[in-house]
């Protein structure tokens, strides 16, 4: 039995060693530290999305990747109609996990913060998760996770939490009906 609690010692004290491994290199690369603004991105996902993507210039945009990480919806056409299926779950099975997990962190923190404290992401979130299942919020988290991150690195930016109000949708003024013909 003391042989394998001992057993049990070592590994935790490798882990821990592995932990502090990735901490250190995820506090000196400049862009592990920019993917950890996000809620729910730490040490672990950033290096581990760093490490895996590479430059997300390769990609063209956020959604592309969010693809390739297999986040998004497979999709069927036929006769010019398009049809939405399951998420494909098709990309790395590991980063996946970890944006799920780290989506599972934002949905947690979002439903604790008082609505009038909530920042714009986190009142998306509450509003998502009153009206979609469980399963569904968190794969819409971490979508949106993976854009972001994909905006953040393929930029060179900071994470913006008010970056949404720059889209040229959102500015837009509202356009006059047409009257109706009689």
């Amino acid at each position: 039995m003391d042989h394998h609690a001992e057993h049990w010692g070592q590994l935790r004290e490798r882990l821990a060693e592995c932990d502090r491994h990735i901490q250190v290199q995820a506090r000196a690369d400049g862009r592990c530290v920019r993917a950890q603004q996000l809620t729910g991105i730490g040490p672990l996902t950033a290096d581990a999305v760093v490490a895996t993507v590479g430059d997300a210039r390769e990609f063209k945009n956020g959604r592309q990747m969010s693809a390739w990480l297999g986040l998004v919806p497979s999709q069927n056409s036929t006769g010019g109609k398009t049809v939405l299926g399951p998420i494909s779950c098709k990309g790395d099975h590991y980063l996946r996990t970890l944006l799920i997990q780290g989506a599972r962190s934002s949905l947690q923190r979002a439903q604790a913060v008082t609505p009038e404290r909530a920042t714009p992401e986190q009142l998306w979130i509450r509003d998502l998760a009153s009206r979609l299942m469980f399963g569904k919020v968190v794969v819409a988290i971490a979508n949106k996770h993976a854009r972001q991150l994909w905006a953040m690195l393929a930029r060179d930016e900071d994470y913006d939490p008010h970056a949404w109000l720059k889209h040229p949708m959102v500015q837009r003024p509202r356009s006059k009906r047409a009257k109706p013909l009689r």
